[in-house]
């Protein structure tokens, strides 16, 4: 990965998301016509907080399950027609 140790910051990302929890009591209502802040907050974290962000974002969204994590493998012999 980016960082030379993939596995290890992979499996920090992993953590997270079990220890994640939903704050009910934070609420905020904004127009969407106002600017937002939230470009500048990304903009100053670094591309490392960045991507483990998205990597937390992706796992919440689509779940994660280690037994299907890997591509599966496929193997299927064909035959060539005879010329």
């Amino acid at each position: 990965m980016l960082d030379g140790g993939g596995s290890f910051w992979y499996s920090e990302v992993m953590n997270r998301v079990d220890s994640v929890k939903l704050d009910r009591t934070a609420f905020s209502a904004a127009s969407l016509l106002e600017p937002s802040d939230e470009r500048a907050y990304w903009f100053s974290r670094s591309p490392y907080e960045r991507l483990q962000a998205v990597e937390l974002m992706r796992q919440i969204v689509y779940g994660y399950d280690p037994s299907t994590s890997r591509l599966q493998r496929v193997f299927e012999v064909a035959q060539r027609p005879q010329r």
